[in-house]
Parts: structure tokens; sequence; C-alpha cells
């Protein structure tokens, strides 16, 4: 079956849950209401569906070639990326001074869905070229964002992340490329990149590579990186193309998933030298590569969401005309569709709740995004941007943990035929696993939330939002009808085992870290799972708002609304319902994981 982006969800996300009236009432924003982002989803599900999702599974099956130092993508890659560029979807959340749209990150994470959601491999060239914009929104000096930046927002242009070297994976204080300066104030770049996505291409004119690198005598570790632009051709002052760097693409990777992306290894200078110029100050790269790094990192969370949605519409589908036995109630005389049999009906349940609750919770960090960045109270910045700091690791972590399960299940709703390529559930399997490794693992998330997201501030954050989490169980606790008092009593369970392991984590953390560690995914899932589940709630509430005040129309019609009640109650019941047991397993059971002694592996 074919891609239909979700666009009535999402936009009851925005409405009802992420506040998308406020976030339209911040300066620079006044034109982002809803009427807008009805239009702009609208718009850009035309373009995925029509354009972009019928090449996913081509890519799957053609996927990028290398040959000679060039790369040539999938059949019609080509042509749609133009069309991408063309119709200012690069440009959707960059500022209008360099020739973005200027919009909230509220929709354009909304807009980043659908493309991840029509083709995976295609929307990772515009993923990696948002996070080279913001580096140099952030750091990059005027000559350089005047240089580079409009060409990149068009699309005519796209960026890389260059980090990774073969002695170097997550551990950056590894990094060897080395930079040398020259009298004229650019630098020589040498040395080896791994796992560049879109490295090397034929979809634009020219690729700007952000290279981390050490230049000669500075420090040891992390704080000797700087970051450097290295073009693939050579910028003229007046912005025209010069001759080829010396940066070339000497293979690509043979990979599970995410086929048609070319994942490219790139060597630096093997013939003089690569020229790059220095982004910011020397030695303060890592701090500007994490911008894009964070960028990334909830990116590659909406990944998740984009592809557990992609999943569950192939799911149903199938679930829908698969004819396959007699239903257990007798309710038909003969066999009938699958999605007759109760266990059928619990994994596309699974699958649709987890999704929703994962796009809720990224939708409502987005919108943190937006006013910790445009709000005029700096308390208000202050408090969003910590809101939205402890959900990125979250969003990234839980959502891409979720699609593997989302995935899978995909691929048992369809049987044996699942497990043929040829019916195409098996490639969101396949495609999804990237997701929980690349931008730092589930591991890496889990770590950062453990250390700088809960213990740095004594748990103050986590307990805020606990708190916040409270007053939506109070006003479901206050509602008569039994779905709202069953959803605030698994939330409120759900709560209460966070909070232990917040105080747990805050306590173990000095004293002893291995029995924070030890835990440290499992809290992130704990986490994950309560945020997605709050949202969940606050939907429930929404929903039903809305159907008793007969505003239901237009996106949100009734039959919308009660699958929303019965998804959310779904949620609470078989989802959040986990987080005691997760709970337990963090806090009582840190010493099991490193009881066994190291020569018994």
């Amino acid at each position: 079956m074919s891609y239909v982006a979700p666009v009535k969800d999402m936009l009851f996300c925005m409405n009802a849950l992420a506040g998308l009236d406020q976030v339209a009432r911040l300066p620079g924003f006044e034109d982002a209401g809803p009427e807008t982002a009805q239009a702009v989803l609208e718009e850009c599900a035309r373009l995925n569906e029509g354009v972009i999702a019928p090449l996913n599974a081509t890519g799957d099956r053609q996927p990028s070639a290398w040959k000679d130092g060039e790369v040539t993508t999938t059949p019609g890659f080509k042509e749609a990326f133009r069309q991408f560029g063309e119709g200012g979807w690069q440009g959707l959340q960059h500022p209008v001074d360099f020739g973005g749209q200027g919009l909230p990150k509220t929709i354009g994470a909304a807009c980043s869905e659908m493309i991840n959601s029509a083709n995976l491999s295609f929307a990772l060239c515009p993923l990696l070229t948002d996070g080279a914009i913001e580096a140099l929104l952030t750091a990059g000096s005027p000559e350089q964002q005047a240089r580079f930046l409009p060409k990149l927002i068009s699309g005519e242009w796209t960026g890389t992340m260059n980090l990774t070297e073969p002695q170097a994976g997550s551990d950056l204080a590894q990094v060897r490329t080395r930079a040398e300066p020259q009298p004229d104030g650019s630098y020589r770049i040498f040395g080896t990149k791994i796992f560049i996505t879109y490295g090397e291409h034929d979809m634009a004119d020219n690729i700007v590579h952000l290279v981390l690198a050490r230049v000669s005598g500075a420090p040891a570790g992390v704080k000797g990186i700087s970051l450097f632009i290295v073009p693939k051709f050579h910028v003229q002052a007046d912005g025209s193309l010069g001759e080829r760097n010396d940066v070339r693409c000497v293979s690509i990777e043979h990979k599970l998933g995410i086929k048609a992306s070319p994942t490219a290894v790139l060597q630096f200078g093997d013939h003089g030298g690569a020229v790059g110029m220095l982004v910011g100050e020397e030695n303060r790269g890592l701090e500007y590569m994490f911008i894009m790094m964070n960028a990334a990192r909830y990116a590659v969370g909406v990944q998740g969401i984009a592809v557990a949605e992609r999943a569950y519409q192939k799911a149903v589908a199938y679930a829908r005309d698969r004819v396959q036995s007699r239903p257990v109630d007798g309710s038909t005389p003969g066999a009938a569709p699958i999605i007759h049999h109760p266990d059928v009906r619990r994994m596309l349940m699974t699958m649709r709740a987890y999704t929703e609750g994962c796009r809720a919770m990224a939708l409502v960090a987005a919108a943190a995004y937006d006013a910790a960045h445009a709000h005029p109270e700096a308390d208000a910045r202050r408090d969003n941007q910590a809101f939205y700091e402890f959900m990125v690791p979250l969003v990234k972590g839980y959502s891409t943990e979720m699609s593997l399960e989302v995935t899978s299940l995909g691929v048992q709703v369809h049987g044996g035929m699942g497990f043929i390529e040829e019916t195409g559930a098996a490639q969101f399997y396949r495609d999804a696993k990237i997701l929980t490794i690349y931008e730092g693992t589930t591991a890496i998330q889990a770590n950062d939330l453990v250390g700088r997201k809960t213990t740095r501030d004594g748990g103050a954050t986590a307990r805020a939002i606990a708190a916040r989490i409270e007053a939506t169980e109070q006003a479901l606790a206050a509602r008569s009808d039994a779905d709202a008092q069953a959803v605030a009593r698994r939330l409120a369970a759900a709560r209460r085992a966070f909070l232990d392991v917040v105080d747990f984590i805050v306590a173990q953390g000095r004293a002893n870290p291995n029995a924070a560690f030890a835990g440290s995914v499992p809290y992130l899932m704990l986490a994950g799972n309560l945020m997605a589940g709050w949202q969940m709630a606050r939907a429930l509430m929404a929903a039903q708002d809305l159907l008793a005040h007969g505003e239901a129309g237009g996106p949100t019609d009734a039959a919308f609304l009660r699958a929303k009640i019965a998804t959310a109650r779904f949620y609470a019941d078989h989802l959040l319902v986990k987080a005691p047991a997760a709970r337990d397993a963090i806090v009582e059971g840190a010493d099991s994981v490193t009881a066994l002694a190291l020569e018994a592996y």
C-alpha cells in the first residue's frame, strides 16, 4: 500500500497538546497558527505521498552505488530532491534572512516525520543538512553564513557531519584527523572519516562537510578538537564553485537497512591537504558540533516515529485483506480477515499507541524548543530549554527503541509473508535498527539522561516535570468516566515509579556510579514511556472535551476523537503498566547487573 500522511493526528497533537496557538504568539511566529500549519502539512503530504514514498522500495532494491570515487543515488532520487528543494522544504524552519521560511519547529517536526515515513533513506540527506545549517547559524562567521547558508537552505547544496574515524567511534577524544594552519588563514585537513551519511552523492551541486580535526599543538582529548568547513568544491567569494577540494569518497558501506542512503568513507588530504575554514574558535569544535548532534538526535527520534507509522499502516492494510481462520467468538461463519482476531488487534493497537504517544511527546518537545528560543521572558525561555533538553534523549532513545518493537510487530502481523522481502514489511524492520545506533546509541542517550539531565541538577528538572504530570492525574481523577479514572491510576503509578528511580539515580550517581548506570537504559525507557503516556492522557481529555462540546469537525471528526480515547486507554492499560516493573529492576536489581565475574562470561 502507499503511504498516507497522518495529518489529522499531527494537527490534533499540535493544537490540543503542543499549544500551537501559543507558539503563534511568540515573536517571529505570528503567521504560524493552525491555518498555516494545516496548509503546510497538507502540501507536505502531497509531495511525500506522491513523489518520495514511491521511491522507498526502489531504494532498498536499487541502492546507491559507488564507482571510481563517485556515488550514483537510486533512480528517481535526484529528481525528487530537486522538487524537495524547489518547494522550499529544506528551509522550512530556517531563518528568512537566508532564504528560509522561518516556521517553528512545531510545524517542521511534523513535516520531518512525513518525509521520513515516506522514505527514510532519502530523508537522511536533508536531516544532515539541517544540522549543518544549525551549526553555522550558531558558530559560523557572518562571511561563512553569507557564503554557505543560502545554498544549503535552498537545497542546492547539502551538508554532512564528519565525526567518526576508524579508531574513534563515540569516543571523540580519539580523533586523529589533523588541521595545519596556512598563512592565508585557511587550514589543510588530513585524515579519514567513516560512516558519513550522504558524504558523496549526485543530488546537489556541492557538499559542505563539517569536519572535526585537531590543530597542530592542540591539547589532548576533547579539549583540543576544532570544527572546519571543508566543501567538496571550493566556493569563491561571489558564491560560484571552483575546483574540486582534496576530499575523496573511497567507498560506501553495504548495510542491513537504509540501503539507498550512501554511508561514505571520506579521505581528506591525499593530494596536499583539503582546504578548510575554521568555524568559530580553535579547540571549541566539540561544543559547536554538539549543536548539530542535538538537532540530529531529536530528528532521529522523529525518524523512529516515522518508520513506526509506516509499518503500522502497512500492517493494518494487510490485516484487513488477509483471510485466515474463523474468529474465536464465532462472529462470522467461516474464515475472516485476521483483523478480527484479538491478538492481531492487540499487536495493531500496540503499534498505534506507541506511535501516537511518541508523536505527541515529540511535538510537545518541539513547542518547548520554540518557546526556549523565541519567548520574550527569560524565565520562560529557561524553563522551556530545561524541559526540551530533558526530552531530547527520550525522544531519541525511546522513540527509536519503540520503532524496533513496532516494525517487528509489523512483520509478525504479516506472518510468514512478513519474512519475505517482496511484501515490504521487512524493510521497515531493517531500516529501523540503525536508529538506535547512530547519533549516539541508546546507552549514550541514557548516559546523557543520567549524567547531564538528572544528577547534575539533583533531579530538579525531572521532579518539576513529575509535578506537571501529577496535575494531569488530578484533572483526570476529577472526571467521572471510567476511561479517565483508569488512565489516572496508571499514570500515577508510572509517575511514582519514575520518582523512585530519580531518587535512586541521584543518590547513587556519585557514591556508586555503576549502580546508577546499570539501570540507565531502563530509566530512559521508563521515562520515555511515562512522557508519552502523559501526552496520551492529555489527549484523552482533549478528545473528550471536543466531543462533549460538539467541536468535532474539520481535522478532528467524532470517529477520530473516539479512536483517540480508545488508544489512550490502551496505552495506559498495556504500556504504562510496564513502568513499575522497570522501577523494580533499576532500584532493586542494580547489583545483579555486575555480579558475574568478567572471566565467567
